[in-house]
């Protein structure tokens, strides 16, 4: 076997491990990366309260460097065994990936960058990638077939509930405009309609007329029915999925996956799969 055969191996390997979870080694790694994740937000959320970072700083610190150090391995692993690392690089995991593990090393440089501790908590988006996982991949692709389904007519539904938001703003404002309740001006009677429509109801804003508070109680009722249809939509979406793809398997040269199940060639560029 010449080099250039062994390299092909070692690096097919390692992309399978990597981007696939049809393997044990795939499956393990993927559980691996799964606590580390866990571990690394419950960090995050335990530096921030004072009394438990004063007395565990020291010990937070170390255990940041590990898992920011395996991440960065995973990281380049992850650049190395793919034919086109630009690809991974520029993709939307790619730069999660990058700003959630660059903080700590920009920590080292300079000074007043622990505000960049947020973006530590993009790690917990790739969960979403280990959903990969054979159990779960078939039920997180219906979700995602079901929601681009549903998005023209979830779209056309924000845009009637925005112009129904507008004009129940207006009207408030001509009914309470000339009280001391807050209806100053129509943008911020709109943003109390979509308050009171979204059934958050802040009270900052309250009318104070008989009919303001009545159409503000039609309001409130309406809002109920407004936040059930999206679910309606989506749920009747989910409902008329039939089949279930459960492949993970992920192209080395371009990094596409959710291939059909069975598929020997990339839908995208044609490459031989795994």
């Amino acid at each position: 076997m010449n080099s250039k055969t062994k390299q092909y191996t070692w690096k097919s390997r390692l992309h399978e491990i990597i981007y696939e979870a049809d393997t044990p080694a795939g499956k393990l790694f993927d559980i691996i990366l799964l606590i580390l994740i866990v571990a690394s937000i419950i960090l995050v959320m335990l530096e921030s309260v004072a009394s438990i970072n004063t007395t565990y700083e020291v010990f937070f610190d170390k255990a940041e460097w590990v898992i920011t150090i395996l991440f960065t391995i995973e990281y380049f692993a992850r650049i190395i065994s793919i034919k086109k690392p630009s690809e991974y690089i520029f993709s939307f995991y790619g730069i999660i990936d990058f700003l959630s593990t660059i903080p700590k090393y920009l920590a080292v440089f300079f000074v007043g960058t622990h505000a960049l501790v947020a973006l530590r908590a993009l790690r917990l988006l790739r969960v979403f990638r280990i959903l990969k996982l054979a159990r779960f991949i078939g039920e997180s692709n219906q979700l995602m077939k079901a929601l681009k389904a549903s998005k023209a007519k979830i779209s056309v539904f924000l845009f009637a509930v925005l112009i129904i938001s507008i004009i129940l703003g207006t009207v408030m404002y001509i009914v309470e405009g000339g009280q001391d309740s807050g209806f100053t001006s129509i943008p911020r009677s709109v943003y109390w309609a979509i308050v009171t429509l979204t059934t958050v109801g802040y009270g900052d804003i309250a009318p104070v007329t008989a009919l303001g508070q009545f159409i503000a109680a039609i309001i409130m009722i309406l809002g109920y029915a407004i936040i059930a249809i999206p679910t309606g939509i989506v749920s009747s979406e989910y409902a008329s999925q039939k089949s279930i793809d459960t492949n993970t398997q992920s192209c080395q040269n371009c990094g596409a996956d959710n291939h059909r199940d069975k598929a020997y060639f990339c839908d995208e560029c044609g490459h031989k799969l795994h």
